[in-house]
């Protein structure tokens, strides 16, 4: 299992290194690093697609373990932050601020990103109020939650866009079908604290995780808070896929499909799970986002 895992790290990684230099127009080598500082293959090379990988890759990360967890404390294959409604509460939020007209920036973090943040914390709060008055929080009860709330958002999306004008819906299409696409650091940076804090607490809590995989009373059994764990994870989660959420979209598919194509490969054990989810993850979101460099080219899917 280590040596399958050491291989998945060294593809990933070398996935990672190979994608800034696939696009419309290949950058080889030495016009990304010996090239004339001032030419055009070499700042693009470094403002776009370097900052649009490393953006794919802390995005694809954090969905990918974002799943994990989610599957692992509801157990259920087909649990994911789209349908738990994380991110359709992302999808209404950044809906509302393209339909109201807002138009902000903060400290070079468009609004449309702190509105869709926004959407995605209100649809965990939301979730979360649910299930306590339930009288619990349990995987069942928080699992049927959140496909309510995740419908019942996006047939106000399609509202909001059905009631827009032809511009604004284009926007809210565009938003809606989720993207990488970056000049600079700016949202990396502001990505980076999600993704790091949420996977570090993912990770504090793999025992955990593994024990309520095979059941919440043997979990119970072995001294485990089935209710209290499940309630911090789900919070975590939320938080750091709404931030993730709010820059790249709702980008849905990482954090079903990564997940169970590492359990196939390396199994259930989240001690190796978490950190194989986080690395797939994060080269199939900036491979999948160099497709889209060159599969319309010299359109951009």
């Amino acid at each position: 299992m280590n040596m399958r895992l050491a291989i998945l790290i060294i593809v990933a990684l070398c996935a990672l290194a190979v994608a800034p230099f696939i696009g419309m127009d290949t950058i080889t080598p030495g016009d990304a690093f010996m090239g004339d500082a001032d030419s055009m293959n070499r700042i693009i090379f470094w403002r776009i697609r370097v900052p649009r990988v490393a953006l794919g890759a802390l995005c694809g990360a954090a969905l990918a373990v974002g799943g994990v967890v989610f599957q692992a404390i509801l157990r259920n294959p087909l649990a994911a932050p789209y349908t738990l409604g994380i991110s359709s509460g992302a999808a209404l939020g950044a809906a509302l601020y393209v339909r109201l007209g807002f138009a902000f920036v903060v400290a070079g973090i468009a609004g449309e990103s702190f509105a869709a943040l926004a959407g995605a914390l209100g649809a965990a709060l939301i979730i979360y109020g649910l299930t306590r008055v339930h009288g619990g929080f349990s995987p069942s009860t928080l699992l049927l939650a959140g496909v309510a709330i995740s419908l019942s958002l996006s047939s106000l999306v399609l509202f909001i866009q059905y009631s827009a004008n032809v511009y604004d819906s284009f926007r809210l299409v565009r938003w809606l079908m989720g993207g990488i696409s970056v000049v600079g650091f700016g949202d990396v940076i502001s990505v980076l604290p999600f993704t790091v804090a949420g996977i570090a607490i993912a990770w504090v809590y793999r025992h955990e995780l593994n024990l309520l995989l095979a059941g919440e009373e043997l979990a119970q059994s072995r001294g485990v808070d089935a209710s209290a764990v499940t309630r911090v994870l789900f919070i975590t989660v939320s938080v750091m896929v709404g931030g993730v959420v709010a820059v790249c979209g709702p980008i849905g598919f990482i954090g079903i499909m990564a997940p169970h194509i590492c359990r196939l490969i390396l199994g259930h054990d989240h001690r190796v799970l978490i950190p194989a989810s986080a690395i797939f993850g994060a080269a199939f979101l900036a491979l999948c986002d160099a497709g889209s460099r060159v599969a319309l080219a010299p359109a951009e899917l």
